[in-house]
């Protein structure tokens, strides 16, 4: 194992890492930094979470700044706010040195003001993520015609997000001759078609096993029916008191009411998802980071760009539907060379994707049982009898209480002693737990109970609520896209989404009723390309048997489509454009 100096790095940025006690690389720095150095073409860095991607390619980046240059010659794009801050931050720290290096974080949630303010002081490096990116730039508040490297950083959960059209836009405004570095931990199909895109004699360089996890992971699962997982997941926290957690859930909604009801059965918990300002954000985050929560619910894209090394434990509430997603999920644990525990609280219909996900990410995962009542009673026995053997003994404020206490409990010998506090001490736990019934689900018989826990798609989508959106073909959306984009903004899983019917400047999409009110407030303030989307409930349903709207009752209750198609002409829906009008 090489350190530091032998990558070839200049000496102001040495004396940074040793002040921040950084002396051994690890891999993905080990290999890549040198590349990064050296090499003028593109480059395409595979590496797993929690590796050190940010000073894998920070470093050679702050080497290739010109302090003396105002302009912005470096931009790194990142797809959360909370990866694009902390980017940020660990850019200003290996730049301590280098006089004339400012960094800028640029990032929705905060006042843009300020940030164009910032950028006109004379930012040389620009960390953003793509919306308020392009916001500044259709603004003409930024300037990247002097750009020399771009670094596009979780780059498969960029995709995820539908920001692939955001990516041609920025990157088209972009000179052509600059160098263009590509970090992901995994590496799909729609990965590789913007290494093709993008990018010009691309090198790709992979550090570990492509899409898998990481070693120091333990992958486990338990099954459940799915009206018991909220007592499942409430066992394991009470079986582990030094339990230390992110619990992952499919949708904002769900991720608050889980948060919700464990502050109310007495758990120190909290969530983070995209409803939050950034302020309550940042409060959050430092409550967690401080270990005053111990359980943060998060949704995937909320927990982009959550750094902190001694998380314990991921827990899947809700299995996520691709494998890209539980690697992520699963590398905020077992961070800077700890190992950490990835637990999955499977319903019965969830099973067959853990197998699915055995062989995709080439890893093994282990069964495990839902804690039963004396399991928790003697795990919380355990850990408090740790805190008393390690507890600090103060002889003075004891002096005048010992001889009372040994003088109440002298008829009780050593044994009885310890009876009648254990009773005393776990009294609640073991009313709590002594009739506790067993949560398993015995998967060595047939169980059909699977196939009634969800009702069929023609049974979730019955009740017709349907969304209108003045976004379509014309907007460069077929359905796939379309999809991608609901999901991103809703943070709902795609078999949420029945039927769309895309037309050109709008479109009619089925929700699952349960979903749909919180689609619908995802989109309040939702812009998509500079222009401001509009949604509203569709009173018919539209394409079902026919692509015409049927009658009064049909189309959206206040139709708008946001372009001016007719000069300064007052806008109009789609009811009323027809053939005998124009």
């Amino acid at each position: 194992m090489s350190d530091f100096q032998s990558l070839g790095l200049r000496a102001e940025l040495l004396h940074a890492l040793n002040d921040l006690g950084f002396t051994t690389p690890t891999p993905v720095q080990e290999r890549a930094i040198p590349v990064l150095l050296t090499s003028p073409n593109d480059q395409v860095v595979l590496a797993q979470t929690g590796t050190g991607k940010t000073a894998a390619f920070g470093l050679p980046l702050l080497e290739d700044i010109d302090p003396q240059e105002r302009a912005v010659q470096a931009l790194v794009l990142a797809p959360t706010r909370e990866l694009c801050v902390q980017i940020t931050g660990d850019l200003e720290r290996f730049s301590t040195q280098l006089k004339g290096v400012k960094p800028v974080a640029v990032y929705g949630g905060a006042s843009i003001r300020e940030q164009i303010r910032t950028i006109q002081r004379g930012a040389n490096i620009v960390v953003a993520t793509p919306g308020r990116l392009l916001d500044l730039l259709g603004r003409e508040a930024l300037d990247l015609s002097r750009v020399r490297i771009v670094v596009l950083d979780e780059a498969d959960e960029m995709l995820n997000m539908g920001f692939q059209e955001d990516l041609t836009d920025i990157l088209q405004t972009t000179p052509p001759d600059k160098r263009t570095w590509l970090f992901s931990a995994t590496m799909g199909s729609e990965v590789r078609s913007i290494a093709k895109r993008y990018m010009r004699e691309s090198e790709e360089l992979q550090i570990g096993e492509r899409n898998v996890t990481a070693a120091a992971i333990l992958h486990q699962y338990c099954v459940v029916h799915a009206r018991d997982r909220y007592a499942a997941l409430k066992r394991f926290v009470d079986a582990d008191p030094d339990l230390f957690a992110i619990v992952f859930c499919r949708t904002k909604h769900e991720t608050q009411e889980l948060a919700t009801q464990l502050v109310k059965d007495g758990y120190v918990a909290d969530a983070i998802h995209g409803d939050l300002s950034q302020a309550q954000r940042d409060h959050v985050m430092g409550r967690y980071r401080a270990r005053t929560l111990q359980l943060l619910i998060a949704t995937d894209v909320a927990a982009r760009g959550i750094d902190v090394n001694d998380v314990t434990h991921v827990i899947h509430y809700d299995l996520p539907a691709e494998p890209e997603s539980y690697t992520h999920r699963s590398g905020r644990t077992a961070r800077a060379g700890r190992s950490g525990i990835s637990l999955s609280i499977l319903g019965l219909r969830d099973v067959g994707k853990v197998r699915q996900l055995e062989r995709m990410l080439k890893t093994h995962f282990t069964y495990v049982r839902v804690p039963g009542g004396g399991d928790i009673g003697k795990a919380q026995l355990k850990s408090f009898l740790h805190r008393i053997k390690g507890a600090d003994v103060d002889h003075e404020a004891l002096a005048d209480l010992l001889p009372m206490a040994q003088e109440e409990l002298k008829e009780l010998d050593r044994e009885e002693l310890l009876q009648r506090f254990m009773s005393v001490t776990f009294a609640r736990i073991l009313d709590q737990f002594r009739e506790a019934f067993d949560l398993n689900v015995d998967m060595s018989q047939k169980d059909h109970s699977a196939r009634a826990e969800r009702p069929s798609s023609r049974e979730r989508f019955s009740t017709g609520r349907q969304l209108f959106i003045n976004l379509g073909s014309a907007d460069g959306l077929d359905k796939g896209r379309m999809l991608g984009y609901v999901c991103g903004i809703s943070g709902i899983s795609g078999e949420h989404i029945g039927r769309m019917l895309i037309k050109d400047v709008y479109s009619f999409i089925d929700i699952e009723p349960a979903y749909f009110e919180q689609v619908f407030e995802a989109f309040k303030g939702a812009n998509y390309r500079g222009r401001k989307v509009r949604v509203d409930e569709a009173q018919g349903p539209q394409g079902r048997g026919g692509d015409q709207p049927r009658g009064e009752q049909a189309g959206p209750r206040k139709p708008y489509v946001d372009r001016k198609p007719f000069g300064d002409k007052k806008p109009f829906g789609p009811k009323k454009f027809t053939k005998k009008r124009y």
